[in-house]
């Protein structure tokens, strides 16, 4: 069975020739069937429990914000849309949020809510983040405006059409006769004591093994021999897609980057099944909701071949 992570398995149709239908997609943001997903500062609606927090045309109709939605997709026929209301300065109030609803950090509720709705939130958080960086024109600097439900932005001044960027990452396990190799980048997982697998993104013109095989060379000073595809993630942070590669070392000296790296080790099969259970007291590893687990947890169970 293919591996669907966090943030993947979007069940939404993303309906293309819907969106190119200007008079269509009016009539879908008052449609009372319709539903909007808010986000405030990038933080998503949750209702409840921990599932998305969509309202109806009617609860958004009269919110103060100068931005227009985002067109997400259909479900089961129904538009969906993601509506950016950080310009709110009372969100909960104008929205009228009770009974445990509230705004969430993407990160933080990707793990509690259904899989297939970390999708949707993918999408969502990445395009809203897209459209409050990109509002004006790259070419002659005058304020574009959106288009085709979200999916361009248009410059009315020199025509120029702007679409959503997605950054491509190679994060990689690369392992050797019965160790793999992790690291710590400088910032954040030093401060939680925690390893990941080596990442980096791919540069123009080069593929994913070349790119595979310079980060580790340049994090860490191994060279790589075979590369293989594991599987690939959306990052919605803010907009990456992580594409998860296994590589076999032939070279075991370790020269860190000083500059990116604050530190990089080879870890035994047992000492990283440890702390895929949370019992390795020196050793901590990321969560289930990264791709990085997952490669680690591939290699401990036999499946890198090495």
């Amino acid at each position: 069975m293919t591996l669907v992570h966090r943030f993947a398995g979007n069940p939404l149709d993303r309906a293309d020739a819907e969106r190119r239908d200007d008079g269509w997609l009016a009539a879908a943001e008052q449609d009372p069937a319709s539903r909007f997903l808010p986000f405030y500062n990038l933080d998503v609606l949750l209702a409840g429990g921990a599932t998305l927090g969509w309202t109806p045309a009617s609860t958004v109709r009269w919110l103060d914000v100068d931005v227009p939605p985002v067109f997400l997709g259909l479900a089961d026929g129904i538009p969906h849309f993601a509506l950016d209301i950080s310009e709110l300065e009372q969100p909960a109030r104008d929205l009228g949020l009770e009974n445990g609803w509230r705004f969430q950090d993407c990160r933080m509720a990707a793990m509690a809510m259904p899989a297939d709705e970390t999708g949707i939130v993918a999408q969502a958080r990445a395009q809203l983040s897209w459209h409050g960086s990109h509002r004006f024109c790259s070419q002659c600097g005058a304020r574009t405006e959106q288009r085709k439900g979200g999916h361009v932005r248009h410059c009315p001044q020199c025509n120029a059409e702007h679409f959503p960027r997605t950054d491509p990452v190679a994060i990689m396990l690369i392992h050797d006769d019965g160790r793999c190799l992790l690291g710590q980048p400088k910032g954040p997982l030093v401060r939680m004591g925690m390893y990941s697998a080596l990442a980096g993104f791919i540069d123009q013109g080069e593929s994913i093994e070349e790119a595979v095989r310079r980060e580790v060379r340049e994090e860490a000073g191994i060279e790589v021999g075979e590369v293989r595809y594991h599987s690939s993630q959306p990052w919605p942070f803010p907009s990456s897609l992580m594409i998860g590669c296994l590589g076999r070392a032939t070279s075991t000296e370790i020269r860190i980057d000083d500059a990116e790296m604050a530190d990089v080790r080879w870890f035994t099969r047992d000492e990283v099944s440890a702390a895929l259970n949370e019992e390795n007291p020196d050793l901590k590893v990321p969560g289930s909701v990264a791709i990085a687990h997952h490669l680690i947890k591939s290699w401990v169970n036999g499946e890198a071949g090495g």
